[in-house]
């Protein structure tokens, strides 16, 4: 294994021990913006792990964050704080096979219409069956885990999720989600079994999703399916993974980073900036770069190359 090939696993490590630092070092503020960067860090690049190489338009990621919000919520006083998370990212998985079983022979429009009418399908199901057992919409958390504990969680999803999108591009599932991607018919002839690979990687998007649902949800005192399904968390996610560059794994993290910092900054001060804001960029993202933020260190990478290619 050469040097270059273990870049992106140096880099992981040293992020994530910085990172991991830092909530002892900065204000309860800086905490709280460093937390939404790794929620959306994870979230983001789980989506483009699969929907990045396979080009299947995912709408379901609110659906597995509130899953697995529900599944911390209800578990969360009769299970220690692991297998709690455990539990959010394999319900969340479960739900996904489920649901990729049903709609993941559909492409474009159908299947981005269909996940997100199967997400509202599911915060309905969880509103009546919370107003039929409990009698109220939502639920209160009383007995949770310190905001370090949280946080170091958070950081150790989203590192699990870079690892692993770095470890299936290098893998041959991930030469087959990629042949998915380019031309699923001819991966098909080729032996590639897409209908599994299909719903094995939705399942991994969901159960980082779940996860980090799982994590998030007891930093609210009070949750209720309209704010833990909230389609705002899937579209964002969706918006920074494209801004990014859903092909590539550093993309959707400096989008996530980035987009973290300005919702922070313009929703105190400008509270429909932030989306006018993120509108623009995807606006000029599709116009002048169309993989992403991602083009442009990939243009630097390969200028070069041809460059001298063009001397010899």
């Amino acid at each position: 294994m050469t040097i270059h090939s273990n870049k992106p696993w140096l880099a992981l490590a040293a992020g994530t021990a910085v990172v991991g630092t830092l909530p002892w070092l900065v204000s309860e503020f800086v905490a709280s913006v460093l937390l939404s960067c790794l929620m959306y860090i994870a979230l983001a690049t789980s989506w483009s792990l699969f929907c990045g190489a396979t080009r299947y338009l995912s709408l379901a990621t609110s659906a597995f964050f509130g899953i697995g919000a529900y599944a911390s919520a209800t578990l969360l006083g009769s299970l220690p704080w692991p297998l709690v998370i455990v539990a959010g990212a394999v319900i969340a998985a479960v739900v996904a096979v489920v649901m990729g079983a049903a709609v993941l022979h559909l492409r474009g429009t159908y299947f981005a219409v269909l996940t997100f009418g199967m997400t509202e399908l599911i915060r309905h199901a969880v509103t009546f069956v919370e107003k039929q057992v409990s009698g109220t919409v939502g639920r209160v958390l009383t007995v949770v885990p310190s905001n370090e504990t949280v946080y170091l969680t958070v950081l150790l999803i989203a590192a699990g999720s870079v690892a692993t999108a770095i470890a299936v591009k290098r893998s041959r599932f991930g030469l087959a989600l990629s042949g998915i991607g380019a031309d699923e018919q001819r991966a098909q002839t080729l032996g590639v079994d897409t209908r599994l690979a299909k719903i094995a990687g939705f399942g991994i998007t969901a159960a980082f999703a779940g996860a980090v649902g799982a994590a998030m949800a007891v930093r609210w005192t009070y949750i209720e399916p309209a704010a833990v399904f909230s389609p705002f968390i899937g579209f964002q996610t969706v918006l920074i993974a494209l801004i990014g560059g859903a092909a590539s794994i550093g993309g959707p993290v400096l989008a996530a980073i980035v987009f973290s910092l300005l919702a922070e900054t313009l929703r105190l001060q400008l509270p429909y900036g932030y989306m006018m804001v993120l509108g623009l960029l995807l606006i000029l993202c599709v116009m002048y770069l169309p993989n992403g933020l991602a083009t442009l260190w990939q243009r630097k990478r390969t200028t070069p190359a041809a460059a001298e290619a063009g001397h010899v």
